[in-house]
């Protein structure tokens, strides 16, 4: 078994659950912290915007939070943040924790009944709106937060139903701060730059990104809205040395024709996650970022962010594994299959204890301190975690079970393949058959004969698709940006079968 993290100052409970020893109780008092030892270093760049030190945020926060005292706001009490990314994000979360109240993160991106829903079922005495003043009033700042108290409700965007608020705690937070730092592995002496281009009402953004920088002292770079051009300036402009996005994001900016004109010497640290990555985009990436350290992680909502991460060691050696259990997560795997693939559980400090006002759903996603994931995995015995597919969806062809993230990973390895979604093809006989929705890269030319000659390469015979569309718009997504593929097998004309 590989163990290439930190594994310093862990201490296992009586719950069998490790923790990292020495943690803040809060993340108030992790940002007290950093105030207290950094306070003039910059602590917030809003691009286009403002710019504030950790004094400057601890103190518009505080105001904030006697704002909402004001208001009625008490312990306990929700409060939505619909707001886009930027400094006054930040300032409403932190506001939000200084009063006793929990952080409700509403995705901007979700439709207005979405909304309503969120801000409902969560119970919200305040929401923060876009363009109306702050609130603000006499510093206040709680000062008994207890590791357990309940800090944020993140509410995950399924592909079917109401969004689920995935209840995290304090102890959530400040795990997976500590995760973060030691899988990159990140220095805590405040010369970390990050640029944040995911949004704010994310995990990512949030919590590993925004939480992780506040507690090394560094500064968090903020996109207000994603630009490609404006991502690359960044990078000198503001002397970014650490880059987190989705592969897709990292694909667009290394393939802009001015490019080779950006200095990326300076940038340290390159990670992405959230989405199959081609194995020659993740060469690209090194060959770009020729003195920073690569990694894949994988993550969800309920495990506050990361899980597993793939470091540099392993990103040519693995670029299909998303790598390694974290130093505090346990993973397991549930009714594996005669070819080692079962449901990925993971038992952790990072964890949430379940979902809000869903006792039902909570039952069923946490079991015995074991949080069921819904990916499909296989861990070999070095502990590479190889992501196959959802539970829910796989293509059953005629017995054989074709995990669909398995093909989608082959098919990202075509050198025309942008995007691509894999689903079951009702067919009278074997059930289903294999089908492949595919977009392909800007000015790529490719055939679905030809694709699929290449994949004899990659995947056994009966996993390649029998039927492909070649689809010219992106995939639809929802707002939280996973592949609709209800929709996609509605619109799907399939044709006749490749073979």
């Amino acid at each position: 078994m590989i163990r290439p993290f930190d594994q310093s100052g862990i201490t296992r409970g009586a719950d069998g659950i490790a923790h990292y020893d020495g943690r803040p109780s809060s993340l108030l008092e992790m940002l007290r912290a950093t105030v207290e030892r950094s306070p003039r270093s910059e602590a917030i760049v809003e691009i286009g915007g403002e710019r504030v030190n950790y004094s400057l945020l601890w103190d518009r926060a505080a105001h904030l939070a006697g704002g909402l005292r004001n208001l009625g706001i008490g312990r306990g009490d929700r409060v939505a943040i619909r707001l886009g990314n930027g400094l006054d994000w930040c300032v409403a979360f932190w506001g939000t924790l200084m009063a006793g109240a929990v952080v409700v993160p509403v995705n901007t991106r979700f439709a207005e009944p979405e909304v309503e829903y969120v801000v409902n079922d969560s119970g919200s005495g305040f929401v923060f709106l876009p363009g109306q003043p702050l609130p603000s009033g006499d510093p206040f700042v709680v000062e008994d937060l207890r590791p357990s108290d309940l800090a944020a409700i993140f509410y995950t965007s399924g592909t079917t139903g109401f969004p689920k608020g995935a209840m995290t705690t304090h102890e959530n937070f400040l795990s997976n701060t500590e995760t973060c730092r030691r899988i990159a592995p990140l220095p805590m002496d405040g010369s970390v730059r990050t640029l944040v281009s995911v949004p704010l009402f994310h995990v990512t953004g949030c919590n590993s990104q925004l939480l992780t920088s506040c507690e090394g002292g560094g500064a968090t770079v903020i996109m207000r809205t994603f630009d490609v051009q404006a991502f690359l300036g960044a990078i000198g402009e503001e002397r970014i040395n650490s880059l987190t996005s989705v592969p897709a994001i990292h694909w667009m900016a290394i393939n802009q024709p001015n490019f080779s004109e950006i200095d990326t010497r300076g940038v340290r640290w390159v990670m992405y996650g959230g989405a199959p990555i081609a194995p020659e985009l993740v060469g690209r990436i090194v060959a770009a970022f020729p003195n920073a350290r690569v990694g894949n992680g994988f993550g969800l909502t309920e495990t506050s962010s990361v899980a597993t991460f793939l470091p540099h060691e392993f990103a040519h050696v693995r670029p299909d594994s998303v790598g390694f259990a974290a130093p505090v997560v346990d993973l397991d795997l549930f009714e594996p299959d005669s070819g080692g693939v079962g449901e990925l559980l993971v038992r952790a400090p990072n964890v949430v204890p379940g979902y809000w006002n869903k006792p039902e759903a909570s039952a069923q996603t946490f079991v015995n301190g074991w949080l069921h994931t819904g990916d499909l995995a296989r861990v070999d015995k070095d502990g590479f975690v190889q992501i196959v597919d959802r539970k829910k969806d796989m293509v059953n062809r005629g017995g054989e079970n074709v995990y669909c993230v398995e093909v989608e990973n082959a098919l990202c390895a075509h050198p025309a393949v942008f995007e691509c979604a894999v689903m079951g093809v009702p067919d009278a006989m074997m059930g289903e058959k294999v089908g492949a929705v595919v977009v392909l890269k800007p000015g790529s030319r490719a055939e679905p004969r030809e694709i699929c000659e290449f994949l004899k390469g990659h995947l056994a015979d009966f996993k390649i698709p029998q039927f492909m569309v070649i689809r010219t718009e992106a995939l639809p997504r929802n707002p939280g940006g996973k592949i609709l593929k209800p929709r996609l097998r509605k619109e799907a004309e399939w044709g006749k079968a490749l073979r």
